[in-house]
């Protein structure tokens, strides 16, 4: 179930659906609204599929993809398959992955929070503490 203040949020993408994938780094699923999955799409679309690592990445990247719908009472229903990668059973999380939405089963977004906070202050050194002001970050 969508809580009723992310449905809002996304009522203009809700009439264009969503694609479901899995994740590239994390035992999660993500949530791509149609116009960023087609911004995806135009990305991917300029690869070179004649070199075989891209042809590979591809096909990994788009395996196990779903096109899904939120119902009126705003339900989401995950395929099986993809249950099972993501390890979901019983709480979920939804969280928020700028353009897209990440979602978890609760106990593994909690442990991969816990894992990551002990380097949290490296990588946020390492990707936003950068000298140049190319787009006013700093």
């Amino acid at each position: 179930m969508i809580p009723a203040v992310l449905k809002k949020q996304l009522s203009s993408a809700l009439q264009d659906g969503f694609v479901l994938k899995r994740a590239v780094f994390q035992p999660c699923l993500e949530l791509y609204p149609m116009s960023e999955w087609n911004k995806m799409m135009e990305k991917l679309n300029k690869l070179n599929r004649f070199k075989k690592k891209n042809n590979d990445f591809i096909r990994r990247f788009t395996a196990g993809v779903k096109m899904v719908e939120v119902d009126s009472a705003g339900r989401l229903l995950i395929p099986k398959d993809l249950i099972g990668f993501s390890g979901i059973t019983k709480e979920v999380v939804l969280a928020s992955a700028v353009n897209i939405l990440e979602i978890w089963d609760k106990n593994k977004y909690e442990q991969a929070i816990d894992d990551a906070a002990s380097d949290f202050a490296d990588l946020a050194e390492e990707v936003m503490g950068q000298d140049e002001d190319v787009d006013g970050l700093s």
